[in-house]
């Protein structure tokens, strides 16, 4: 295989599944683990990846993934996290839906619901969920970010603070070993304050390249969630900060998966739910 095709597949998994080592891309392409050094170190210089111990991570930066990408990074596990978080939320309560993929993909799992009130500033999740006559849908008001149809800025707090709902759902971009949820867009930040603010249970749905990247904005700490929805168990430092703070951690199922048999992948649980 030629350097640039397996450079491209290796970039790809690491999309996937956020993190990549040498010792399982040497199996996985049956190369030696010098070869893998050496693809790792030229995706390294060119930005792509960031080399550590062992391995390498997604470049972090100070600006997210375009909206397409975003998307399509996987896809499975934000599908698997959204019906763990779907299936904590009853019919006959009112939710707000933050901007982000995974929380369209929660607005997926919401279709059979019944006799819910969802707001959102996402206008993605508003087309979504307008095709289930069992729930009303109310969108904020705000400036409307045409990168992915989210709805931000002054008048979208301002409508926030006049509801108080029963659950939020919101993503984020990053989440620091500290237990701090990060996010590149400030004003989207403000946003999210406002609705855990007026959320009577918030939700955090992130995958666990979450926990491999950084973002500049801080929004809140996990101690202000009620609970967190993922698709990889979290590190033993933070899961041990999350049941002090009685903040509950769910790891979803991924079935099929087919890099499961990478070696040195994070091992998943399974969370009740």
């Amino acid at each position: 295989m030629k350097n640039s095709f397996r450079q491209t597949e290796i970039l790809e998994i690491a999309r996937r599944v956020g993190k990549v080592t040498v010792e399982g891309l040497s199996e996985h392409f049956d190369v030696t683990v010098q070869t893998i050094r050496r693809d790792l170190t030229e995706l390294d210089e060119a930005g792509h990846l960031n080399r550590v111990h062992g391995g390498a991570i997604l470049a972090s930066g100070t600006t997210n993934l375009a909206y397409d990408a975003r998307r399509s990074h996987l896809a499975d596990q934000k599908a698997a996290i959204a019906r763990a978080c779907a299936a904590a939320i009853p019919d006959d309560c009112s939710v707000f839906l933050n901007i982000g993929t995974s929380t369209e993909a929660v607005a997926t799992e919401l279709l059979r619901h019944k006799n819910i009130l969802v707001i959102t500033n996402n206008m993605n999740v508003a087309n979504t969920l307008s095709s289930n006559p069992d729930c009303e849908v109310v969108v904020t008001g705000g400036s409307v970010r045409r990168s992915d149809g989210g709805l931000i800025g002054t008048m979208t707090v301002e409508a926030i603070r006049s509801f108080k709902f029963d659950y939020a759902v919101i993503g984020c971009s990053a989440i620091d070993e500290d237990g701090d949820v990060l996010d590149y867009d400030i004003q989207e930040v403000g946003v999210s304050q406002a609705i855990i603010a007026q959320a009577r249970a918030p939700l955090l749905v992130a995958d666990h390249s979450k926990l491999l990247r950084t973002a500049p904005a801080r929004i809140c700490s996990l101690a202000n969630i009620q609970a967190v929805f993922t698709d990889q168990a979290l590190p033993d430092q933070l899961q041990d900060a999350c049941q002090r703070w009685s903040t509950q951690v769910h790891v979803a199922e991924i079935a099929g998966d087919p890099l499961s048999d990478l070696p040195g992948k994070l091992a998943r649980t399974a969370g009740k739910l």
